[in-house]
């Protein structure tokens, strides 16, 4: 038997508990792993709440995204051996947070040797989201990115990416992420009231691209700082980001109507898991949970937005 951490109803954490299963077979086109690592993303908690719908079979295996040894190849499988080391998401909903999983073999790549099991649990949807919003529009060396939200897994990597590109980084965050964005290269701004003048400082004439993954009224108060409406790119609430770039208010800046975060960016997320990439750009240092994380831990990682992984 095996080890998998599952949802046994739609809700709060409160329906979450460890259990056992056979270990899962790889079926045609896909391969079998003993998981070393898996990362906890917001999308886990959202997913659990139904936020992406409440049709899939409970109960429901968490986890999105994993890292492994390979340890049995489907019917067609060429690219890689048992014995491999690859990084990946879950097929078939078959979960991340086991101690055996499968994953789709042509959204699979090799573990890089140079970088750990766990930092390697992060790319699948954590690396490939911040790839992406970093990538959605082309900015050059000494261009302003600045990432709202930078504090959290995604933010952090899409300040790494910065730091590789050499673009002028600032990050918004809570003060006591502060020394996690210092320590990327980037320029740390306390998120609250006043944020946008503070920010207004360090860039005068507007940043090159917004990065938002916190969206609601701090992306309307950040918005107008944007040189365009275009470079404003969400993974937290797309609405309110296209929303802001699309109404302009009296002062000659964009205005948006306050809302929550939404979990509308289904999309987004779905497309995200489903991608791989092998750029050297992504980071060697996230929040994530591994199969041997001890259980209260575990549980308030995944227990809501105020949740957060510990350091590993």
């Amino acid at each position: 038997m095996s080890a998998v951490f599952v949802a046994t109803a739609y809700g709060g954490p409160q329906g979450q508990q460890l259990t056992e299963r056979e270990a899962p077979a790889p079926g045609p086109g896909e391969i079998a792993i003993e998981v070393r690592a898996a990362g906890v993303n917001p999308a886990d908690w959202k997913r659990r709440e139904g936020a992406f719908g409440t049709r899939g079979r409970l109960p429901l295996a968490m986890g999105l995204e994993a890292s492994g040894v390979v340890t049995a190849l489907g019917e067609g499988v060429s690219s890689f051996a048992v014995g491999d080391g690859v990084l990946g998401a879950p097929a078939r909903g078959l979960g991340a947070f086991a101690e055996h999983t499968v994953l789709d073999a042509s959204a699979s790549v090799a573990k890089p040797e140079e970088i750990s099991f766990v930092d390697a649990a992060t790319i699948p949807v954590a690396g490939t989201t911040a790839y992406d919003l970093t990538h959605q529009v082309e900015i050059g060396a000494g261009q302003i990115l600045l990432v709202l939200g930078a504090g959290g897994g995604v933010g952090l990597m899409a300040l790494q990416i910065a730091k590789v590109h050499e673009f002028r980084a600032i990050g918004v965050a809570s003060e006591s992420k502060r020394a996690l964005v210092e320590a990327t290269g980037a320029t740390f701004v306390p998120s609250g009231d006043g944020v946008a003048d503070r920010v207004r400082a360090l860039a005068p004439e507007g940043v090159d691209l917004l990065a938002d993954l916190v969206g609601g009224q701090a992306l309307c108060e950040l918005a107008p700082l944007a040189k365009d409406p275009a470079v404003i790119v969400s993974a937290a609430d797309a609405e309110t980001a296209a929303e802001s770039s699309a109404v302009p208010a009296g002062n000659g800046s964009r205005a948006c109507s306050a809302r929550s975060p939404r979990s509308s960016s289904t999309d987004w997320w779905t497309r995200m898991w489903r991608r791989r990439s092998r750029s050297p750009e992504l980071p060697r240092r996230s929040l994530r949970w591994s199969p041997a994380t001890p259980g209260e831990d575990r549980d308030r990682a995944l227990s809501g937005p105020r949740g957060r992984p510990h350091l590993r």
